[in-house]
């Protein structure tokens, strides 16, 4: 699906993301990121003070300013979600079940499931986060939601700060470990975090086991609920049409390699017709809201809010929140993006 045409066994063994993510910590180690871009980075400072109750009012009020807006070096017209107070991520804590129905034997998903509370969750909005997990209850599948307080590090990777990305993997690993351990698969609603803990920590740490460990056991919640699907253990009993929908698929889902399974599980919704966008966003975490880029990720966007404006859908979705965001503002085609998973709740009348 997505793959760079170098990497080995080419005779030329270039692998280019790789090379340019070298190419960012040597910048950053030689001090060449600027103190906005550290700033505008560090979700979990910015999301711990902009969640605070009452104070989380006068954040988004500040950033209604564009001198607030120029102490992060974020464009006056970009679009940034709203802090919400932390009750929201208390509201998604209460969310869980104690009885999993049983996987067949041989089944490949064990039907309890920890799932990694985002940033974009915890910080900005609960409801993708509580529609997942409703979702996945109502398939049978127990719920528990992993108390992580931190990043999983991928703001922190598009500067090249390695020093912060291994923080974030030490921070991770034992709770990771553990509810592995404790017999449940790992989920993370946001494709940024799945890619990080599948893909990037392995390719940072070869050579560590746990990480290895976590990689195999972690899943994009589409990926998983077809796992399940393929074992006969997924409730099709839909009680609502979806019609047309336009799904696009976020990079950060397409360089993963594991196949169009939001797609799939959608198009298992009767009378539903799934149009996909395979185009980037141009958002790319903080590049869609900086000063310096903005302009840069308006024009990437706007092949795929073209293609929205023009489908006249029932529904527009992406995997990445953001970027689903980003390609509706473009298209201004009167449709809010929504979470796949909020779909699939309507979709099952929940």
């Amino acid at each position: 699906m997505s793959k760079c045409p170098y990497v080995p066994p080419h005779e030329w063994a270039i692998d280019f993301p790789a090379l340019m993510l070298r190419a960012k910590a040597i910048a950053f180690r030689e001090g060449q990121v600027g103190l906005r871009a550290k700033q505008l980075a560090s979700v979990d400072r910015n999301g711990r003070l902009g969640s605070i109750p009452v104070i989380n009012q006068a954040v988004n009020k500040a950033m209604d300013y564009s001198w607030a807006r120029g102490l992060l070096g974020v464009h006056p017209d970009a679009a940034l979600p709203k802090y919400q107070p932390r009750s929201a991520a208390k509201k998604v804590h209460r969310c869980r079940t104690e009885k999993a129905k049983p996987a067949r034997p041989g089944s490949s998903t064990t039907g309890r499931v920890a799932v990694f509370l985002t940033c974009y969750g915890r910080y900005h909005d609960a409801k993708p986060a509580e529609d997942l997990m409703q979702v996945l209850e109502h398939n049978g599948i127990a719920v528990e939601v992993m108390s992580n307080k931190r990043c999983c590090g991928m703001p922190k990777l598009e500067l090249g700060d390695l020093d912060a990305i291994h923080r974030s993997k030490q921070a991770h690993v034992d709770s990771l470990i553990r509810a592995i351990d404790q017999g449940c698969d790992l989920i993370a609603s946001v494709p940024s975090c799945v890619l990080m803990f599948r893909t990037t920590f392995p390719l940072l740490y070869p050579d560590d086991e746990q990480v290895k460990r976590i990689s195999r056991h972690l899943y994009d919640p589409s990926e998983y609920l077809m796992l399940r699907h393929a074992d006969g253990l997924l409730n099709t009993n839909f009680k609502n049409r979806l019609g047309k929908v336009v799904y696009h698929l976020a990079c950060h889902t397409r360089v993963q390699n594991f196949g169009y399974k939001t797609r799939e599980l959608l198009g298992l919704v009767p009378d539903t017709a799934i149009t996909m966008i395979e185009r980037c966003s141009g958002h790319d975490g903080t590049y869609g809201v900086k000063r310096a880029t903005y302009e840069h990720a308006k024009r990437i966007g706007g092949p795929p809010a073209k293609q929205l404006k023009q489908a006249e859908a029932d529904h527009f979705t992406s995997d990445c929140v953001l970027a689903g965001r980003h390609i509706a503002e473009l298209a201004d085609a009167g449709l809010n993006s929504q979470h796949p998973f909020s779909l699939l709740k309507h979709a099952y009348g929940l």
